[in-house]
C-alpha cells in the first residue's frame, strides 16, 4: 500500500514538473508578406537563433574543419540520404528558432527571407501556435528546389505576430 501511494505521488510530482512540448497547429509558406504595425512587447522575445547552411558543393562547405560539432552538423544533415537526388533535396538553410512568451497567447512565429535570384523581393514562411507559453522551438528550413531555384538566403528577419502587431523582432545584419 505504501508503494503504492508512492508510485502514484511520484508519477504527480514528475509529472507537474515536465514540460509540455507545444506542436505548430500549422506551417504556412506565403507568397507575400504584409506590412504589419511594430508594438514590441517585452512578454516575447526571441532567445536564441541557429543557423545552418548546407550543400557540398560550395566551397565553404569543402574546407575540411576539425571542430567535432560542425562535422556532427553536417553528417546530420545528409543522415540518410542515399543517392545525388536525396542530398540535393536536402541541399540550404536550415534555421532554429528559440523564443519564449511569458503569458498564454496565440502567436504566429514568421521567417521573412530575401534569396539570391529573386533580388529584393521577400518571400516568408510561418508557424501558428495557439495559447503559446514559455520557451519554444521552431524550425524553419528553405530546402530543396526552393533554394535550388532561387538560390541562397542573403537577409532574413524573424517575427512574433499576436494580434496581427509584431511583438517580437530578430533580424540578419543585411536586412534592411
Amino acid at each position: 500500500m505504501i508503494r503504492l501511494l508512492f508510485a502514484l505521488f511520484a508519477s504527480l510530482v514528475l509529472g507537474a514538473c515536465s514540460s509540455v512540448r507545444k506542436e505548430p497547429l500549422r506551417q504556412t509558406p506565403m507568397i507575400k508578406a504584409g506590412v504589419l504595425p511594430l508594438a514590441l512587447n517585452d512578454d516575447f522575445s526571441f532567445r536564441k537563433v541557429s543557423t545552418f547552411f548546407y550543400d557540398t558543393r560550395h566551397t565553404s562547405f569543402r574546407q575540411p574543419t576539425m571542430n567535432p560539432m560542425l562535422q556532427f552538423e553536417r553528417q546530420r544533415a545528409g543522415f540518410g540520404a542515399v543517392s545525388g537526388y536525396d542530398r540535393a533535396e536536402r541541399f540550404g538553410h536550415y534555421y532554429n528558432v528559440w523564443w519564449r512568451s511569458k503569458q498564454p497567447a496565440d502567436v504566429t512565429v514568421r521567417l521573412e527571407y530575401r534569396q539570391q535570384n529573386l533580388g529584393s523581393h521577400v518571400q516568408a514562411k510561418d508557424f501558428f501556435y495557439p495559447a503559446a507559453q514559455g520557451t519554444i522551438l521552431t524550425k524553419f528550413t528553405v530546402i530543396g528546389d526552393e533554394y535550388a531555384d532561387d538560390g541562397r538566403i542573403t537577409a532574413w528577419r524573424l517575427l512574433l505576430i499576436q494580434n496581427n502587431r509584431i511583438v517580437g523582432l530578430r533580424q540578419s545584419f543585411l536586412w534592411n
